[in-house]
C-alpha cells in the first residue's frame, strides 16, 4: 500500500518474492511504484536479481522508462541488499547453467505463445516444481496454464 497526498494505491503480487523485489526496487532513489511495476511487468523477479547480480545495465535499461543512470543506480544500490539473507535466491541466480527454462521457452514461443507470458508461467512452474522436473512435463504443465 502506497499513500500519497492525492492517492491511496494498493498493489498485489503473484508471490512473496515478487513483492520483496518490488519493495527493494522502490527503495532506490528515483524509482517509484510505477517504475517498479514497469520493471516487474517486463522482467521476472529472478531476471531482476540476475541482472543486478551480473551487473547487466542493458537488461534493466531495456525496460520502458528506465535510463542508463537509473539502471546503474538500481544495480549499485541493490547489489548488497538484494541477496542479504537470501541464500536460496542467490543460488537460483548463480545456477546459470540450467537449460531447462530456455529450452521450454523456445518450444512455447515456437508454438506461437507470447514470450513474456510464457516466461512468467515457466518461472512460476519452476518455483513450484523445482529443477527435478523433465522438459516434457514442464512444457505440458505450461501448455495447460497458457
Amino acid at each position: 500500500m502506497v499513500i500519497r497526498e492525492d492517492a491511496h494505491n494498493l498493489f498485489g503480487f503473484a508471490d512473496e518474492d515478487e513483492r520483496d523485489v518490488f519493495r527493494k526496487l522502490i527503495s532506490v532513489s528515483g524509482v517509484g511504484a510505477t517504475t517498479g511495476r514497469m520493471i516487474l511487468s517486463s522482467l521476472s523477479p529472478i531476471e531482476v536479481k540476475e541482472a543486478i547480480f551480473n551487473q547487466e545495465v542493458g537488461l534493466i535499461q531495456a525496460v520502458k522508462g528506465i535510463g542508463a543512470k537509473t539502471a546503474q543506480r538500481i544495480i549499485v544500490d541493490l547489489q548488497d541488499k538484494m541477496f542479504k539473507g537470501d541464500s536460496v535466491g542467490l543460488e537460483k541466480v548463480k545456477m546459470g547453467g540450467n537449460t531447462l527454462k530456455p529450452e521450454a521457452l523456445s518450444a512455447l514461443s515456437s508454438l506461437g505463445f507470447d514470450k513474456k507470458k510464457a516466461e512468467k508461467t515457466l518461472d512460476k512452474l519452476l518455483t513450484q516444481e523445482g529443477d527435478n522436473i523433465g522438459i516434457e512435463q514442464l512444457i505440458k504443465l505450461a501448455l495447460k496454464q497458457l
